[in-house]
């Protein structure tokens, strides 16, 4: 993985964790939180989404949305986890 690769991984995820703490808690995690948040976001998205057969497309966007959907979901299952 190159550098450049690198940055925009690290960028779509700091994105991604941003607008899922805007979404699912009403704020952000900070800047490592919300990178952490993004990026394991995408992972669950990459996971789940084939095997749902669900597709948004590519591009940077797409990538966002997908991750932010993961992160969505990450958040979703942590606040359900805390209060049981």
């Amino acid at each position: 993985m190159g550098v450049e690769s690198l940055l925009v991984f690290i960028l779509i995820g700091a994105i991604a964790g941003w607008l899922a703490g805007l979404i699912v808690s009403g704020f952000g995690f900070g800047l490592i939180g919300n990178i952490i948040v993004g990026i394991i976001g995408a992972f669950i998205a990459g996971w789940l989404f084939p095997r749902i057969g669900f597709s948004i497309g590519g591009g940077i966007i797409a990538s966002i949305i997908h991750a932010t959907i993961g992160a969505i979901i990450l958040l979703v299952l942590v606040r359900v986890l805390k209060r049981a």
